[in-house]
């Protein structure tokens, strides 16, 4: 294992700790735990938007408190659910009397704990906390079984410019869960990625192999296979997005491309390349295109795709600028 650390274990630490150190302005945390890290300078009266997860997928989901987006973010050790009194902590934090919104992913560890910690909020300290969770990968018919991943971005991105428009925490819920339905993902992984603590890769992938679908967790994907062409990578990862998100002629979506963690942006490109080509064909209107990490998985190779269907509620909230110490969008 190769990894600029000081120890296995002192590794989630040690990056929070450098994270607090580098965006002073910007972040902190409460109750003397760094776990529960909350943005600087939270509007009163505004519905609390928050989220939580493991480490190991940066900039997910930290990285996307700040202004703009969300207020508060729980933190677990890497690919661990962060605990549901480190999301209580995060929550009392980002509470300015309008209620607070929690948007995660749908992995059992965080549901347990989200909802845990909504429980003792509403009992303990009368907030009211409503929950949104992400179900964006394809990979998996079943909807109700769908792993939240990158496409949560999108979710991020339009909840918090619901939020800043003081909107209620009904209106801003409302909003969320329909960005939430209009979002899907799927990715595919190169290269196994290595946990600290573990010391090894988390998988095996052959010199020349490819899975389509895998999560970024390692989980199994749709089908393991040689290495095709970026074009015939984009083909197999697009069809099932199309085929789910039921696009028409004349719809209108934006692009998140994805690295994993060591892909380079020149081929993020080459593949965006294809999917431009294959919506051009199908006559669907590109607003906006994110390309880069937005959601990680250690150092893994591969990336994903997520299209975002917009309409005329969705897309004056994805326009609203927002600034966080990982993410800058100006107004669109």
């Amino acid at each position: 294992m190769k990894k600029i650390i000081n120890s296995p274990n002192t590794f989630v630490n040690d990056m929070l700790s450098g994270i607090y150190l580098a965006h002073p302005d910007m972040l902190t945390y409460v109750e003397n735990d760094m776990h529960a890290l909350v943005k600087k300078n939270i509007k009163k009266g505004k519905v609390g938007l928050a989220t939580g997860g493991g480490s190991g997928h940066l900039p997910l989901f930290l990285g996307y408190v700040g202004e703009g987006m969300l207020d508060g973010c729980s933190i677990g050790d890497v690919f661990q659910s962060s605990s549901a009194q480190q999301m209580l902590a995060v929550t009392k934090a980002v509470d300015s009397g309008a209620g607070v919104l929690y948007i995660y992913g749908n992995y059992d560890g965080d549901k347990m704990n989200f909802e845990m910690s909504a429980e003792m909020a509403d009992f303990e300290n009368n907030i009211k906390v409503n929950s949104v969770i992400g179900r964006d990968d394809v990979s998996t018919a079943d909807v109700n079984n769908r792993r939240g991943v990158a496409g949560i971005f999108f979710v991020y991105k339009v909840a918090g410019a619901a939020a800043d428009q003081m909107l209620s925490l009904e209106e801003v819920t409302r909003i969320a869960q329909k960005a939430a339905d209009n979002v899907r993902t799927m990715g595919v992984a190169l290269s196994p990625c290595t946990i600290p603590r573990v010391g090894k890769p988390s998988f095996e992938l052959g010199e020349n192999e490819m899975e389509i679908g895998m999560g970024i967790h390692g989980e199994a994907g749709i089908r393991r296979g040689q290495l095709n062409t970026a074009e015939e990578i984009v083909d197999e990862m697009m069809n099932p997005i199309l085929d789910d998100l039921k696009l028409e002629p004349g719809d209108e979506v934006a692009i998140l491309m994805n690295g994993l963690g060591s892909t380079p942006m020149e081929e993020q490109y080459i593949a965006f390349k294809r999917v431009h080509a294959i919506l051009t064909n199908r006559k669907i209107k590109i607003y906006h295109v994110y390309t880069g990490e937005f959601a990680t998985s250690m150092e893994m190779a591969g990336m994903s795709i997520s299209l975002f269907k917009l309409d005329d509620e969705l897309k004056p909230l994805l326009s609203k600028p927002a600034t966080t110490p990982f993410f800058v969008q100006p107004q669109l």
